[in-house]
């Protein structure tokens, strides 16, 4: 390990892992695999080659029996009924990926079984997050019998307590951590209630609705006269909805391991061939050629954002309209809305980054603090999250970014953290200061007196001084393996893409390279942010993209020698040029110790 003052850019420790050659050795014999991918695996924990090799092939077989999770049965039984009864069903969803995506793949599901089917997703900045009093009154009055809750609802006891005073059921379908005392709901389908054994704990909320649709379509398969629901169309309807649940599990942030990869790694391979109108229209805004199949990072970075734009800056109807429209016109015209909506995501996102900056500057508050609060009136709430993911990432320790609420007197906002910090048990010690409050470790959010928000910003520092040493708040760069020059071969490099899809919990290997040469002075990539650097080891030159490089284009001087950490990724630009199928892109360097 090497101290912070070597990293040039980053300030970082670089945690480099212990070699086990003879456990590498053992998967390129067994598996056939060449040095970099083994590596990673051993490093992984992957050291036997029976689950290197099951990791490395997921298919639809390691998916868990739907009836494992608790209430399945109920909510299944209580959906055909609904369907029978030819009662009204309102999904109720959140306005992110997530919610939405859920949204659409239940209600195309239950229109396939009969159901007659209405959603409401709540308006961020209008009513806030979750179940809403009033919209579940409005439901009952308009004859809903049965209310499904997808992505929301596991904190909502007094919404769904009223729910069923005006004799509407109420089926729960969430994945955030429950309270000590579960809503008395009908149904609550949740992996991290406690008495749930459903093997994997980590389904986002669309992963938790494909468990319930999963179960409702075997049932339909089992009954006499089911009509046209065969085993063959259940199986080729599952997979068309797979598509957005894998971009529903990678935008959430959810360990992309276990049950989970075997979701995105099938719901992305099936992107070649897109027939809904509205994913090939997003498809197109965010610059993919037809048929090209988008990496999880690309989910992440150019279709979530996009996605999650119509919740943070307008209405989330927009995107349950886009994937659920046959016109592809309007598709079109919906798909351009959303990325315009980014535009100005991103334009509000970093003004109010610059305040926060303005603000650390201004000392109101310390970036010294092992967890800030940074709160201002008329910041944009749709962009919160978002701001306070960025200041983790530069700041390395929990934020909270909160602003003046809809309603007089209260304010709201998100927060994100790092991994030594639980977020959600931080607000359960403080609970008495918020209005509502919810969450999980790694995001959290809260709505409170604007009174509170002093109070608040005391009792979080105080809470993390006494939970987080100084080597928590110190950036680490986990490096994964070791690869020379020498043996990235492409059949090398597409192996280590054989271990995607990467996110949370499988993250994009991190190399570390030696005694690297720099071969030519550094030109401009794009703009004088960003870096071209041609590198050379052992007589091998590779070139370089050094993304937010260009302060430190100095240390790049023909000859200097370094020791570099960086990532390989699949570049669809090279491959349609012709000049080979990846790239290399720096993440971190420092002076070659010797």
């Amino acid at each position: 390990m090497n101290p912070p003052e070597n990293s040039i850019r980053r300030r970082a420790r670089w945690m480099l892992p212990p070699g086990d050659e003879a456990a590498v050795d053992r998967l390129r014999r067994d598996l056939g695999l060449q040095p970099p991918a083994a590596r990673v695996l051993v490093n992984r924990g992957l050291r036997d080659p029976a689950a290197a090799r099951t990791f490395l092939s997921p298919d639809l077989s390691g998916l868990h029996d739907p009836l494992l999770m608790r209430d399945a049965d109920r909510a299944v039984a209580r959906i055909e009924q609904a369907i029978r009864g030819k009662e009204r069903i309102l999904l109720y969803g959140d306005y992110d990926v997530d919610g939405t995506t859920s949204i659409v793949i239940l209600k195309s599901a239950l229109e396939v079984l009969g159901a007659a089917v209405e959603w409401r997703v709540p308006h961020r900045l209008k009513d806030g997050y979750g179940m809403q009093s009033d919209a579940i009154e409005h439901a009952a009055e308009t004859g809903v019998g049965l209310i499904v809750s997808v992505d929301t609802g596991i904190r909502a006891s007094a919404e769904i307590k009223h729910a069923t005073s005006l004799g509407v059921d109420v089926i729960v379908t969430d994945h955030h951590v429950p309270e000590a005392d579960l809503p008395a709901a009908f149904a609550v389908l949740n992996p991290n209630r406690p008495d749930c054994e459903y093997p994997e704990k980590n389904l986002c909320g669309a992963g938790v609705v494909f468990k319930l649709i999963q179960a409702l379509f075997d049932m339909a398969v089992s009954r006499a006269g089911a009509g046209a629901m065969t085993e063959g169309r259940k199986r080729a309807l599952l997979d068309s909805y797979l598509k957005l649940v894998a971009m529903a599990t990678v935008a959430d942030i959810v360990p992309l391991t276990g049950e989970n990869r075997v979701i995105v790694r099938r719901g992305l391979s099936g992107f070649d061939v897109i027939r809904n109108a509205g994913l090939r229209a997003l498809l197109e805004v965010a610059g993919f050629a037809r048929g090209e199949r988008p990496s999880a990072g690309q989910v992440a970075f150019r279709l979530a954002p996009r996605i999650n734009a119509a919740g943070r800056m307008a209405s989330a109807n927009d995107v349950i309209e886009l994937f659920t429209t046959s016109d592809p016109a309007r598709a079109q015209a919906l798909a351009q809305q959303l990325d315009a909506l980014n535009r100005e995501r991103q334009h509000e996102e970093n003004e109010t980054v610059e305040q926060i900056l303005a603000q650390l500057k201004e000392e109101t508050c310390d970036a010294s603090w092992p967890a800030l609060v940074f709160a201002q009136a008329g910041w944009h709430l749709g962009v919160a999250g978002i701001v306070a993911s960025r200041m983790v990432e530069r700041l390395s320790r929990p934020v909270f970014v909160l602003s003046s609420g809809k309603r007089e007197g209260e304010w709201s906002g998100s927060g994100r953290s790092i991994p030594a910090f639980h977020l959600l048990e931080a607000l359960e010690s403080m609970s008495d200061l918020f209005i509502r409050f919810g969450g999980h470790r790694q995001a959290a959010g809260v709505t409170l007196a604007e009174s509170n928000v002093e109070n608040f910003r005391t009792r979080l520092r105080e809470y993390a001084g006494t939970r987080l040493q100084p080597a928590d708040l110190c950036p680490q760069i986990k490096v994964d393996a070791e690869a020379g020059f020498s043996e990235l071969s492409e059949a090398a490099v597409a192996e280590v893409f054989s271990l995607s899809p990467f996110g949370m919990g499988n993250p994009t290997p991190r190399f570390y390279a030696a005694g690297v040469e720099v071969a030519a002075a550094p030109t401009q990539l794009g703009s004088e942010k960003h870096l071209k650097i041609a590198l050379r080891q052992n007589g091998r030159i590779l070139t370089f993209k050094a993304w937010r490089w260009g302060e430190h284009a100095e240390v790049f001087q023909r000859g200097q020698i370094l020791d570099i950490v960086f990532e390989i990724e699949e570049d669809s630009y090279l491959r349609r040029q012709g000049y080979g199928t990846w790239s290399a892109s720096l993440d971190d360097a420092r002076r070659h110790s010797g």
